[in-house]
């Protein structure tokens, strides 16, 4: 049986974050791939291995998805909810990577880190729990009707 999710803020230090130094990209075509890898650039974050998840790839673990070599799934259609999970960075680069991706005006994905839970997850069950996080985020944020 899975665990449930546990989410936390990310501070801002040098610590890497939990898992191998890669990105699982979901969601995007390949015209958004290419604008994730300028992102990336812009973020100026070296050496970091890009993984493309594929439609295919819902029923896989994280940890198997982010042993895939760098640059696998490209060009492949991803039709999933947009996300970004991140492994192996440190907390100051995940923030450069999505403050450069907030500047690239792109449309936001559901972001995640690696944890020792979730890399036996399927993909498509870290997308239901961050789709439920997101829902329910959104819903303390809007206005409660007046009696």
């Amino acid at each position: 049986m899975n665990e449930p999710a546990s989410f936390s803020r990310v501070s801002r230090s040098a610590q890497p974050l939990y898992g191998p130094r890669r990105l699982l990209i979901c969601g995007f075509n390949p015209e958004g791939q290419a604008a994730i890898d300028n992102v990336i650039t812009a973020a100026t974050l070296q050496d970091l291995p890009l993984i493309y998840a594929a439609s295919e790839d819902l029923e896989i673990s994280l940890a198997d998805l982010l042993a895939r070599q760098d640059k696998a799934g490209r060009g492949q259609p991803s039709r999933m909810p947009a996300a970004i999970i991140m492994a192996g960075i440190t907390e100051n680069e995940l923030h450069q990577l999505i403050s450069s991706y907030r500047k690239a005006s792109m449309p936001e994905p559901m972001w995640a880190t690696l944890t020792p839970t979730s890399e036996n997850w399927t993909l498509r069950h870290l997308l239901k729990e961050l789709s439920a996080e997101r829902a329910a985020l959104a819903k303390q944020s809007s206005p409660r009707p007046q009696n």
